[in-house]
């Protein structure tokens, strides 16, 4: 569009360049060329050879013969100078000689530059209305979706909380009848990627009924009134169309809670919200218009919006079950070239992944697979995508590593598999590699977690001993004074949890049941004896760690060395020496 509008404003500047060079050519060529004495214009004048006289104010007249000659002689200024003429039958003009070409030159400059000017001047008005204006918000009804609830796999639960408002959207009256108030607003609430603009496209496309999607940034000006107009703009063309599904994405953005601080920067937020609540109090049940909004963060937002006659139903989005998982995946494998995938496998193998995650791991697939001009997507491409997507790409070139780093390395990484399979044995270790990665891992131990909806506190203290199996690893085989750095997203991850248990989930002693967060709102604190606390707990694990390791200081040399060996390991090597070695310690108590 702009590439169209340039190319507009280049024809007035065009026409006026070209007006300007005709009109210097025009006024350099066109030029009384002679001049007569006034004795010689009388003598003319006498024998009727004159066709006009122009007579302007200059001392010098212009003269047209009836053969065309053009000359100039000497203004008389006589006050029956032009009478005279007028009777001896000679035409008089008040206005100077000019030639067509150069009125037309003239006529085309003038005309090119007041086009240019308003060109210039429209986009400069639009510019400072759609400043100040509510209905420059660009969005339009998409009335034909072609989406609807056989394309959202898994989240039964949210719909089935939607189905009363497809149906409500499709007969208004139906629930009019019976005295029925429909909500006006449903907030879908969740985790990142779990589907809820999805859930919201496929309840416009369950209903038919147009669909309109905006962000809640779309509302956020530095100009006050802006927002709030383009609530009301909004309303008004879903009003239009009689029944309608409005989507909010991020409503967290116009309507967090607000404060009573007098600081301007908070006025144009409040002002949008203000709108919303307004428009959402003054829809008709019978107008058959739905407002959906997702967040992220549900108690983020102020309590005006959340309550009954505004956003009056909340719907959890949560993470996929393992069945919800399979469905997910089949359903963005369905149309691929797929071959021998265990969809049931990968369902639990991606614990804890999101809509959207497994959307991007069947889409990696795929990439892989087309790289390696595979004729089918199979499932060493979804385990090379699966690895990416949770560690990052492998590095090609590992030449510049040293013996003495990759056995540091090994060291770390078989410490994590062998407390994880000795601690959390339900969690499966599925990868364990000493390759370094584009994420900045010199190696990774991957395990796919036990589908859980709580976690209590003794799996958070495993969960933690696992983190810290690398470090002590290192500590065991090469000293207390030769540990290295590469724990050190082990530990950010550790003391996170930790501090979570004590502070936040009720887990410890120094707080009790109390949440430092509320503590911290009311004035009160006791950072000293928390601090405390998770120093003597993590030390306390940290040391139960070292005692597993040591007295398993063989399989963790065995799971070591063919780590050196293969570079990558699965949890069938992993079994295997654990099993082995455990025969041999039967074996050797059995000779005892």
């Amino acid at each position: 569009m702009n590439k169209i509008k340039n190319k507009y404003i280049l024809l007035p500047i065009i026409t006026a360049v070209l007006s300007l060079v005709l009109l210097v050519f025009v006024s350099s060529t066109f030029k009384v060329s002679s001049t007569k004495l006034y004795t010689n214009f009388l003598k003319d004048v006498s024998l009727n050879t004159i066709s006009t006289v122009y007579v302007t104010t200059s001392p010098k007249i212009q003269v047209k013969l009836k053969d065309g000659t053009i000359y100039e002689t000497d203004n008389p200024r006589t006050n029956n100078f032009k009478e005279g003429l007028l009777k001896d039958g000679i035409n008089v003009s008040e206005q100077a000689l000019t030639s067509p070409l150069e009125v037309a030159s003239i006529s085309g400059f003038v005309i090119s530059l007041i086009v240019l000017g308003f060109m210039c001047f429209k986009p400069a008005r639009r510019k400072t209305k759609g400043m100040f204006s509510a209905s420059n918000l660009d969005v339009t009804a998409v009335s034909d979706i072609g989406f609807n609830f056989e394309n959202v796999a898994g989240n039964e639960e949210a719909k089935d909380s939607v189905q009363d408002v497809v149906d409500f959207l499709k007969n208004p009256e139906k629930y009019s009848a019976y005295g029925a108030r429909m909500p006006r607003g449903v907030i879908l609430y969740g985790d990142p990627g779990t589907g809820k603009t999805l859930l919201a496209k496929a309840v416009a496309g369950e209903a038919n009924v147009p669909f309109y999607a905006v962000s809640g940034s779309d509302f956020v000006q530095i100009y006050v009134g802006v927002g709030a107009g383009r609530i009301r703009s909004l309303f008004k063309k879903a009003r239009s169309h009689g029944r309608a599904v409005i989507f909010i994405d991020e409503i967290d953005a116009i309507g967090k809670k607000r404060d009573n601080g007098t600081g301007g920067g908070s006025d144009e937020k409040d002002q949008t919200l203000n709108a919303l609540l307004t428009e959402m109090s003054g829809f008709n049940e019978s107008e058959g218009i739905i407002i959906i909004a997702a967040t992220n963060r549900l108690d983020m937002l102020d309590e005006a919006l959340l309550r009954p006659g505004r956003f009056d139903r909340h719907i959890e989005v949560t993470l996929p079950d393992v069945s919800a998982r399979e469905k997910i995946l089949k359903l963005h494998l369905k149309n691929k070239p797929i071959k021998d995938i265990d969809y049931s496998e990968w369902a639990h193998k991606t614990s804890y992944f999101s809509g959207a995650k497994l959307e991007n791991l069947a889409n990696e697939a795929a990439i892989i697979a087309c790289k390696d001009n595979s004729t089918f997507i199979e499932n060493e491409h979804l385990d090379k995508a699966y690895s990416i997507m949770l560690a990052g790409y492998e590095k090609v070139d590992r030449d510049y590593i040293k013996e003495d780093d990759r056995k540091i390395t090994a060291f770390h990484e078989a410490g994590h598999a062998l407390i994880s399979l000795k601690m959390l044995p339900k969690d499966k270790v599925s990868k364990v590699t000493i390759i370094p990665t584009t994420k900045g891992a010199g190696g990774y131990t991957l395990s796919i977690p036990e589908d859980k909806l709580y976690q209590n506190k003794d799996y958070i203290k495993k969960k933690i001993m696992v983190l810290l199996g690398g470090r002590a690893a290192e500590e065991i085989i090469f000293g207390r004074d030769h540990v290295t750095t590469g724990a050190y997203s082990d530990l950010q991850r550790s003391t996170q949890l930790i501090t979570n248990m004590i502070t936040e989930y009720g887990m410890g002693e120094s707080l009790g049941l109390l949440t430092m967060a509320k503590l911290k709102e009311s004035g009160f604190t006791n950072q000293e004896q928390v601090f405390s606390e998770c120093k003597n707990l993590i030390s306390q694990l940290y040391d139960e760690v070292i005692n597993i390791l040591t007295t398993e200081k063989e399989s963790l040399k065995s799971i070591t060395s063919l780590l050196i060996k293969k570079e990558t390991i699965d949890h069938e090597d992993l079994i295997s020496i654990i099993n082995k070695d455990a025969i041999y310690d039967c074996l050797l108590h059995s000779t005892k």
